[in-house]
């Protein structure tokens, strides 16, 4: 009866939110829910006859997320996600809501599902995860997570709680693999391929350090931030042999992008649309999910080739014919390896930086100044600065070396990519690099323009 009375209380919340058009629709119908019966999300959850997969990490989730989703429903399978990206407990009791019928069955077969990393343990203990994707660990939101040595640890104890199911994590993040190894039924994914690798870390790097001895690691190939080959040169700790993997990458800048995916023995040419080489992890860690599942590596191929950027991560827009790229940036690791996707040409980009300080941001912006915004030196034209810390930006930008009649400051942000498309010449693509809550609210102004779809129906 709590159950049935959770249900029906959450879902008349979702009606309720939809018809006044009020925010909350997919967090506030699984607060409800949880408030009436607290095994709920358990409850749901155990009736999916495949099982959950619960993908989490700092950067990548939502496109992995998607990535694993439509990789399943092109074999036929009926998945429940929360695909607006509300990956708290309440947003994902919220999507198994919206799947599940009063009496408490689900119309679906598998649920996927992207969890916020600090909350990993509240999610992976009721739903008990057939497959849990650790994608990387870089530094975001200090205010809210800590350093990423808690939230390590976090996925360390949780890991030692669940006994079953596969765990698919990165290889190269000596940080994530150091938890993955632990779990008896861990599978790893990498890159095999140095053609688009240094030798040195960033300045930000964060994992850098073995965890077991505390000696910092040596690097025989540094693909982005502290993901590459390491070892420990005091206790021989080691990058471990990825099970599957992305060998021969070509980048084509912003274009996306191909690579030989290797399972075992098997291989297949992966051609994406999706750019940068952190998107070539993004494919591996939703691959080898998939893989897991029993989806042929041909179907994964397939998939990859049409699949579309997930909303703000390298989604690309038509504003009354000019072409506008939106490629979410919110921590120095993922801003850094955006600014190097944008300037890969060579040749001067225009752009548009929007940066807010909200809770889902992180309120403390110091992070800006680990960012390699010094690549844009030179390679800018114009850029156009908005958002709640735009004066902020323009000082970092100004320290970075950037011609100051470059640079303008517009805080509205439609106004601001109104200016950063007056800059462009013929067949230029607007650069629009956002943090967190300044993506949702220039999304939501150009739904309303009709430019884009919302989140809910992509």
């Amino acid at each position: 009866m709590r159950e049935r009375a959770g249900i029906a209380a959450g879902r008349l919340t979702a009606r309720v939110i939809r018809l006044i058009r009020a925010g909350g629709a997919t967090t506030m119908p699984g607060r409800v829910a949880a408030a009436v019966d607290p095994r709920i999300l358990a409850a749901l959850g155990g009736r999916l006859p495949q099982g959950v997969v619960l993908i989490t990490g700092t950067n990548g989730k939502t496109t992995t997320a998607r990535l694993l989703s439509a990789m399943l429903a092109h074999g036929g399978r009926r998945v429940v996600a929360n695909r607006a990206g509300a990956n708290l407990p309440s947003g994902i009791t919220s999507a198994l809501l919206g799947a599940a019928t009063l009496s408490g069955r689900i119309g679906g077969d598998v649920g996927v599902f992207e969890v916020d990393e600090a909350a990993l343990p509240m999610v992976a203990e009721p739903l008990r995860p057939r497959v849990l994707v650790l994608g990387n660990l870089f530094r975001d939101q200090l205010d809210r997570y800590g350093e990423i040595d808690l939230v390590a640890d976090r996925w360390r104890a949780a890991l030692e709680r669940l006994d079953s199911g596969t765990v698919i994590y990165n290889a190269d993040d000596p940080l994530v693999s150091d938890v993955g190894r632990l779990h008896p039924a861990g599978r790893a994914f990498g890159i095999e391929d140095s053609g688009h690798s240094g030798t040195a870390l960033e300045h930000a790097a964060d994992g850098r350090y073995c965890y077991r001895c505390g000696i910092p690691y040596t690097y025989t190939a540094v693909h982005l931030a502290h993901l590459g080959a390491y070892r420990c040169p005091s206790c021989g700790t080691t990058r471990p042999a990825p099970e599957v993997t992305a060998e021969r990458i070509q980048l084509h800048r912003a274009a996306g992008g191909t690579f030989a995916l290797r399972a075992s023995s098997e291989s297949v040419l992966i051609q994406s649309r999706l750019p940068g080489l952190y998107n070539v992890y993004n494919v591996l860690a939703a691959a080898a999910a998939a893989l897991a599942l029993g989806v042929p590596l041909e179907e994964i191929a397939t998939t990859v080739a049409s699949f579309r950027p997930a909303f703000g991560r390298g989604e690309e827009i038509l504003i009354e014919g000019q072409r506008v790229m939106m490629l979410l940036a919110k921590n120095p690791a993922g801003f850094n390896e955006v600014l190097r996707t944008v300037t890969a040409s060579g040749k001067p980009i225009v752009g548009v930086i929007a940066i807010n300080d909200l809770i889902a941001d992180g309120r403390d912006i110091s992070w800006l100044w680990d960012v390699d915004f010094e690549l844009l030196a030179g390679r800018c034209r114009a850029v156009v600065l908005s958002g709640l810390r735009a004066p902020e930006m323009a000082v970092r930008l100004k320290y970075a070396g950037l011609n100051g009649a470059a640079v303008a400051v517009e805080p509205d942000l439609e106004r601001a990519v109104r200016l950063g498309l007056s800059h462009l010449d013929g067949g230029e693509t607007l650069y629009v690099m956002p943090t967190y809550t300044a993506m949702l609210a220039l999304r939501a102004a150009l739904t309303r323009r009709g430019f884009v779809r919302s989140s809910w129906e992509d």
